[in-house]
């Protein structure tokens, strides 16, 4: 017999080791089963679980455990990301705080490196252990790592051959600087903020132009402005012009380029090439020097002359003050709200520099697909236009689009030590570009590394090469692939789910980068080339003010463990879950995972009246075979819960064939939690039938199971059939079209609806839960019916005398209720005083009046406190609703 509550802290880790241990989560690539495949978006080795991992992972367990159900060989591949930036910080302030004052001078690459490794080697276990308290139901055998040697060696493989093929570059280009963490970032790792700060309008010569970073235009000799504004038709392209600047007299040419807006501004502006990306454009356009003049240390260089060696924001002021000083300061707008560049990791302020940086070059026709030479930007944009890739919700399709169309090329190197070593070697003028280090001395690595995104980019189809072809040399790129049991069974990604906040940071690169590998393979189908068929975008998890949850606001934080040792995984999953639509932020707090553990509690106590009632009755209910019941002993009740449970069956598999797991989620609540328990099992109070009760309560727990795995196995151990498994292993019911009876189901629905209204009244005229009140019910089409559920009316109503009849009469003093084909009333007399209801409802009127008044008088208002006109009409608000109930109650009087 079940305990009389359900403790999941006794249950889960004993329930998910014998899982583990029975090996339910392991997939067979040998398996004549329909591949379903999730490829777990790698946490970083060295992170805690927070609430986006914990959504995502219930999200993909559902679905997992859905397919796994259905009959589908279901893999869901687990693993963790190196992280390059923010595991290298982390273990650089580590190392700082245990007194190396400078890592990488004290240490060495290789020494750094091995601390490194050793923190996350270590680390692994906390991300894995958290994974598994969520119930996760991921196939541990296929755990990988973005920086093991198998992926490695993927990783420049993949980089060689796009480099073979032109579309990896090294050039000097302007990227994205963080002089803090002394790196380039990627356009998406940028977080733009708003900042106010003063707007400067200069002379420069005969004309005036405006910038908020008078720091940056000391090599300023180009000033440029639209070709079709007439304000400078005067002034002629090529046209040099001399003029006093910030360090003494310069010649300055005019530039004529489309890009200048006219509207913003002077119309017209110079410009500083090393330091704007748009300006860069320009230069490139026309063929103009670039002169840095803010370092890579974020401090002026000797081109600023007395500035030299000043940081930025010290500097800028003395530099305003000099131009001042010559009579070159036009105006200052103090106001002025600018978009300033920041780095997602650190913070620092990101200053664009011209830097040697490798790049792929996402505009280059040079990629075979669908027998046309594309661009790797085509292909991005192609695979989604004609439906090769569904994105959920759709609507993200049109940001997606909008992203590609803006694509620059992408800067893949990074100045830090951790992470993939670009596979690139210098001798002297030679240079050699392969998976391994070429022969002979003299030799040189890039002592850059890869963006972190770039193995990432590969994950889906990587982490499925077998570890063993790819630490042969021998073996190619191609024959990796090809060869791998795991890739010809389980690529292409059934459904990648992820957050819609990295849609660009990561599924847009694993598109580019998947597309591009597999284009060069075609034995491969061409439905097959992607690295997913959907995307699933979940939304961020937000306070229940609607805050977004941030580390730097540890009030707004809740931490999923915490929740996970209070409330049970199966209430977080399903709190997490039931509300959230693809693509929409949803709301989070305590009190409503705590309303889910009342949800768990319902079910387990549901699982004990039903065994209770079997021991009652001297029956096992192991020993009990689905669907063995005597039509002559099911009675309505009974064929209503059996159709109500079939077209559940029908819903929850298309609703999750569907991708809507929050509407499954509520339809599972609903039927469990109403129409089974509170009206179902009451109903079964009186006349219960094992045989019903066992295989609806069955069919819930195979339902629910990937919503709640915990609980579910639990309970199913005590109802299974004696010769089944465990219940992640069952099969997923179908819907038999034989068991649904909609008669049988709209008669209990009559049943329900005058049980429900004679409660409704009760409540609504005040009358005490306890007391016994009368009923008179009257239907020509339903009296039979309610007259054989009499007994049900009277317990599950609390009616002392109930009187059916089909013929309808008028009632004075009675509270009455009207639904399809019946009338329902309940006297009144003793119960309520309509006298005395009157009397309250016509003080209330006044003093409703008086409040209006006095709110209604100007003067008043426009004196009195303002908490004092608040509490007012807080009141006046309280009243109003009363006397609405009031009037409700006599006018139901008859």
């Amino acid at each position: 017999m079940l305990s009389k509550a359900y403790d999941p802290g006794s249950v889960e880790d004993r329930i998910y080791a014998m899982w583990e241990k029975s090996g339910a989560f392991r997939a067979d690539a040998t398996s004549g089963k329909p591949p379903f495949t999730i490829s777990m978006p790698p946490p970083n080795a060295t992170g805690q679980l927070h609430l986006g991992h914990a959504v995502m992972l219930a999200l993909q367990d559902i679905l997992i455990r859905f397919h796994r159900m259905l009959g589908d060989e279901a893999l869901w591949v687990p693993g963790t990301d190196h992280a390059a930036i923010a595991t290298e910080n982390v273990v650089l302030k580590l190392l700082r705080a245990e007194g190396v004052k400078d890592p990488r001078a004290e240490l060495g690459r290789e020494g750094l490196l091995s601390r490194i490794a050793a923190y996350v080697e270590k680390s692994k276990d906390t991300i894995r252990g958290q994974i598994r308290k969520m119930g996760s139901s991921c196939d541990w055998s296929r755990e990988r790592y973005t920086f093991e040697p198998a992926l490695n060696r993927l990783v420049n493989e993949v980089f060689a051959s796009m480099y073979e093929d032109g579309l990896i570059y090294r050039g000097h280009r302007i990227v994205n600087w963080d002089p803090k963490l002394q790196t380039t970032v990627s356009d998406d790792e940028i977080v733009w903020i708003e900042e106010v700060s003063p707007f400067y309008t200069f002379q420069y010569g005969p004309f005036r132009i405006s910038t908020s970073r008078p720091e940056t235009k000391f090599g300023d000799k180009y000033v440029v402005m639209h070709p079709d504004d007439k304000r400078y038709a005067a002034y002629k392209h090529g046209q040099t012009i001399e003029l006093e600047w910030i360090n003494g007299p310069i010649r300055a040419t005019v530039i004529k380029d489309a890009a200048v807006d006219p509207t913003f501004g002077t119309g017209c502006m110079t410009i500083t090439p090393w330091h704007d990306a748009v300006d860069f454009a320009i230069a490139e356009r026309h063929g103009l020097e670039k002169e840095q003049i803010i370092g890579f240390d974020g401090r002026l260089l000797p081109i600023a002359g007395e500035f030299a060696g000043m940081a930025i924001d010290a500097a800028r002021p003395l530099i305003v003050e000099k131009l001042k000083g010559k009579g070159l300061l036009a105006a200052v707008d103090g106001h002025y709200v600018h978009r300033k560049a920041t780095a997602q990791r650190g913070g620092g302020t990101i200053e664009p520099q011209i830097k040697l940086q490798w790049f792929i070059d996402v505009h280059k026709k040079a990629v075979s697909w669908k027998g046309e030479s594309m661009s790797l930007k085509e292909i991005m944009h192609e695979v989604i236009h004609h439906g090769d890739i569904a994105i959920v919700p759709d609507s993200f399709s049109k940001t997606y689009f909008h992203w590609i169309d803006n694509l620059r090329d992408w800067c893949i190197s990074r100045q830090i030590w951790w992470g993939h070593r670009v596979p690139v070697w210098y001798r002297g003028d030679e240079t050699f570009v392969g998976s391994t280090a070429p022969a002979g001395k003299g030799w040189e690595q890039d002592p850059d590394t890869l963006d972190t995104w770039f193995s990432s980019a590969l994950w889906t189809w990587s982490t499925l090469v077998d570890p063993a072809l790819a630490a042969d040399p021998k073996r190619t790129l191609r024959d990796m692939l090809l060869q791998s049991p795991d890739v010809r069974k389980f690529h292409p990604t059934s459904v990648m789910e992820t957050g819609y906040d990295i849609l660009f940071f990561w599924v847009a690169r694993m598109i580019l980068m998947t597309t591009y590998v597999f284009s060069k393979l075609p034995e491969v189908p061409h439905e097959q080339k992607v690295p997913f068929r959907t995307v699933y975008l979940h939304g961020l998890v937000r306070t229940r003010e609607g805050k977004k949850m941030s580390k730097s606001d540890p009030t707004t934080m809740i931490d999923p463990l915490d929740m996970i040792a209070t409330y049970g995984a199966d209430a977080l999953r399903l709190a997490m879950i039931v509300g959230q639509s693809p693509g929409n932020d949803t709301k989070l707090y305590e009190e409503k995972i705590a309303g889910y553990r009342n949800f768990v509690n319902k079910l387990w106590n549901a699982s004990r009246f039903v065994l209770m009632k079997c021991e009652e009755m001297k029956i096992d209910p192991q020993v009990m075979e689905d669907g063995r019941w005597k039509t002559e002993e099911v009675a309505m009740a009974d064929r209503a819960i059996l159709h109500a449970a079939e077209k559940l069956t029908e819903d929850i598999t298309m609703s999750l064939q569907e991708y809507r797991l929050s509407d499954a989620g509520e339809r599972l609540y609903a039927f469990v939690w109403d129409t089974f328990c509170d009206w179902y099992l009451e109903l079964s109070k009186g006349t219960a039938n094992p045989a019903v009760l066992v295989h609806v309560l069955r069919r819930i727990l195979r339902l629910l199971h990937p919503y709640c795995p915990f609980v579910t196995e639990e309970l199913w151990a005590q109802l299974k059939p004696a010769d089944a498994g465990v219940l992640m292993r069952e099969s997923w019911p179908a819907a038999k079209k034989e068991r649904m009876d909609q008669a049988a189901y709209d008669q209990l629905q009559t049943v329900i609806d005058v049980i429900t209204a004679i409660r409704r009244i009760r409540a609504e005229q005040g009358i005490e839960a306890g007391k016994k009140i009368d009923a008179v019910i009257h239907s020509k089409k339903h009296a039979t019916l309610l007259e054989q559920h009499r007994d049900h009316i009277v317990r599950m109503a609390k009616v002392g005398d109930l009187t059916i009849d089909e013929k309808p009469a008028a009632h004075a003093n009675a509270a009455s209720a009207f639904l399809p084909e019946v009338e329902i009333h309940v006297p009144l007399d003793g119960l309520v005083d309509p006298a005395a209801m009157k009397k309250e409802l016509q003080e209330l009127q006044a003093y409703v009046a008086s409040l209006e008044a006095k709110l209604g008088n100007a003067g008043f208002t426009a004196k009195a406190p303002a908490s004092v006109v608040g509490e007012m009409r807080t009141k006046l608000a309280e009243a109003r609703e009363k006397l609405g109930k009031i009037g409700e109650r006599l006018s139901g009087l008859r």
